[in-house]
This record gives structure tokens, C-alpha cells and sequence, in this order.
């Protein structure tokens, strides 16, 4: 493991920061019980932790009521609480070509079994979605606009103040999908125009699996599609309407929210802003080397302003899983091949025939070193394909 070149931080970042790693073994020795269930010490000391963690999340993403920020398992169980409670048959949704199949599906699903209307505005030729479009889509009975803020492919960050704005014209409720941008770039609702932000801990927010959750802004409500326990008014026999319980079921995943808890400190202490510049300034060198090998064509990669650091890229006449194939098991390379949950990207970019593409993801914690080490085993790898 000591040689591995880690690479795939858009699907989880690796490693973590040693600070969360230690935060969550200690809370979870000290502290590890159901919070907000009795009154005793150690509840009331996870419960803190948990109220803490939840004030945390609302400041970053430009909230104003904590009890808003609502817990889950990731990114995908946030979108589909978003999607499944804000649309009704015969209602009317956009989204975007660039969206991961956490929004594709549950709007798949809802088209199929309930009747509600899907359009799809795809990305131009740059990756990115014209806000006008998403205006000429807008109709008398659109309920939700729901866009990736920053894609897992082709690393894209959308105009989404603009496209909130519009939203926001025409009383439509506006959700993003930050699975990728929430700890790489600022998010603010209220600057950007947000009614509803999921999220999840285990990319950028540095935290484990298992964690994530959303925010929704004052004046959007999502109705129930689950009910259960919630500790409190245990009488009432229906579902709580009362945030956050209204949107939490269950017990919480308290040792997932002390992880993302000690990695929001982390990213606090660096700075998201240095984090960022860090990483797109390795992104600016992979993207450099690539491109000017012969033999390698990267996607949506001619400028990287309004990027993170995600770029995706093939081989000529090889297939993805070939190319991840050959720099893991004689380079030590770690990235990710295929259509990478997003199928209709690589429809749109003519490859998802051809397996998808080769990505990498960079994080915190790569090195120059790493990069220059990339691109000398993708040149290797593009000549032997040539002489073949």
C-alpha cells in the first residue's frame, strides 16, 4: 500500500486526514451510544457532538436554521428523500445530461411509476449547462429543478447562482446535487439561490462512508416518504413533520457524523479555498501533461476554469478497463474506469460504447510526484498501444 498512487478521491477520498481517523475511534470509544434517546451523560455528550456537527454543516452551507440540516446515509438516500418527496404524478422536473444516476434513477423511477414529466438539458461542448436552457424548459407545472453542482466525470462546476435565480423567478424549487463540490469549492443557498442541498461525507468533506445528508432552505418542504422512530414524541403515531426529524429516521450514524464532524474541522483549519488551489494546481499539471501526449484524449478538459479537480481522458483504441487495468497492475496507479454512474455524459461525449473513461480524481493529499509518475506510465501505456 505504501507505493500506491491514490487517485480516485471522486469516488472516496483516501486517506483521511490522521485527526478523523483519531477523532472517531476516541468518540467512539467515549461516546459511542444513541444520542437524544435518555438523559444520561454519555447521550447527552453524543448528542452535543451531533448538534455541533449539524450547526457546522448549516454555517458551511450558508444556512440559517440548523434543525434544517438533516442527516443521512449519503449523497443518494438525500437525493432520493429530495426527488421522491417534492414531486407528484403529473408534475414536471429538469435536469441535466450531467447528472449521476443518484438523480437519474429516482427520476427514471418516478417517470415510470408515476407519471412525471423529465426533461433533460444537456452540456455544451465545454461541459457545461446554459441557465437559459434550463429557462426554455420552465412550464406551469415544473415542481423541481435539480442539477449536479460539479460533475464526477468531467469536473465541471455549473452555474448554479444563475440557474437558481432563475428558479427563483418562477417560484420553482431548486435542489443541486454537491456530492462533488461540497469541501472543493464554497456553497452558499442563499448567494447562490439554493433551495436544497444534498451532500455527501465521504468525498471531500473527508469523512467515512456511510454519512450525508441535506439541507433545505426555509419555505420548502419535502413531504414524508419513510416514517419511524426519532426519540422524541414517542405517542404520535404518525411521522413528525418538525425539521430535522422530519427527514431522519431512525438511529443516526453517529460514529459517520464524529468523522465528517473532525474532517469539517480539518478542512477549516487548511482552508477550502488552499485546499482547492492545491489541488487544481495538480489538476492543471495532469491536465497538461495528457494532453499533449499523442495517443490520449481528454474530455471538456480545454480550460479548467469552473472545474475541480476530476478529468477524464482515453487512450486511442483502448478501452477504459484496459487502460485502469494496466496502471494498477504495473504502476500502482489507482483511478476509475467505466461510465462512472453517469451514463449520460459518456453518451453525450460518444464514448460509453467504447466503456466510459478513464478518471482521475485528485485529493488533498496527492503530490506532483504522483502526477508526473501518471503521466509517464498513460505515455507508456499510449506507445505500447501505438506499436501494438
Amino acid at each position: 500500500m505504501t507505493k500506491l498512487i491514490y487517485l480516485d478521491n471522486g469516488a472516496t477520498s483516501y486517506p483521511k486526514p490522521e485527526e478523523v481517523y483519531a477523532f472517531m475511534d476516541s468518540f467512539f470509544r467515549d461516546f459511542g451510544v444513541n444520542p437524544g434517546r435518555s438523559g444520561y451523560d454519555m447521550c447527552m455528550e453524543t448528542g452535543a457532538l451531533v448538534d455541533d456537527t449539524r450547526q457546522k454543516l448549516t454555517d458551511f452551507f450558508g444556512g440559517k436554521d440548523p434543525n434544517r440540516l438533516c442527516f443521512g446515509y449519503n449523497s443518494t438516500d438525500a437525493l432520493n428523500l429530495i426527488i421522491f418527496g417534492l414531486l407528484n404524478p403529473g408534475d414536471h422536473a429538469i435536469s441535466t445530461t450531467v447528472e449521476h444516476n443518484s438523480v437519474l434513477r429516482p427520476l427514471y423511477h418516478q417517470n415510470q411509476l408515476h407519471g412525471v414529466e423529465v426533461d433533460y438539458v444537456p452540456f455544451d461542448a465545454r461541459g457545461f449547462v446554459d441557465p437559459d436552457d434550463i429557462k426554455q424548459k420552465i412550464k406551469a407545472n415544473t415542481r423541481l429543478v435539480i442539477v449536479n453542482h460539479a460533475s464526477n466525470v468531467i469536473g465541471t462546476v455549473q452555474p448554479v447562482a444563475a440557474i437558481g435565480r432563475i428558479c427563483r423567478e418562477h417560484g420553482v424549487p431548486f435542489a443541486i446535487d454537491a456530492s462533488q463540490s461540497a469541501g472543493k469549492v464554497p456553497i452558499d443557498i442563499d448567494k447562490m439561490n439554493i433551495d436544497v442541498v444534498a451532500f455527501t461525507g465521504h468525498k471531500s468533506l473527508l469523512g467515512p462512508t456511510g454519512i450525508g445528508g441535506l439541507y433545505v432552505r426555509e419555505g420548502i418542504d419535502i413531504h414524508h416518504t419513510r416514517a419511524g422512530g426519532t426519540g422524541v414524541r414517542s405517542a404520535d403515531r404518525m411521522h413528525l413533520d418538525d425539521y430535522p426529524y422530519r427527514l431522519e429516521y431512525g438511529t443516526g450514524n453517529v460514529m459517520g457524523i464524529a468523522g465528517l464532524h473532525a474532517g469539517l474541522k480539518w478542512i477549516a483549519q487548511k482552508g477550502i479555498d488552499t485546499i482547492h488551489a492545491h489541488e487544481m494546481k495538480l489538476a492543471q499539471m495532469a491536465r497538461d501533461g495528457l494532453m499533449a501526449l499523442d495517443g490520449v484524449t481528454l474530455h471538456c478538459q480545454d480550460d479548467l476554469t469552473d472545474h475541480i479537480s476530476v478529468l477524464s481522458f482515453n487512450v486511442d483504441g483502448m478501452e477504459a478497463l484496459d487502460t485502469g487495468t494496466l496502471l494498477d497492475g504495473d504502476y500502482d496507479i489507482a483511478c476509475r474506469t467505466g461510465l462512472h454512474c453517469a451514463p449520460l455524459v459518456h453518451e453525450q461525449l460518444g464514448i460509453a460504447e467504447n466503456g466510459g473513461s478513464v478518471r482521475i480524481g485528485i485529493g488533498p493529499f496527492n503530490t506532483e510526484d504522483h502526477i508526473k509518475a501518471t503521466i509517464e506510465a498513460v505515455s507508456e501505456i499510449a506507445d505500447f498501444k501505438k506499436k501494438k
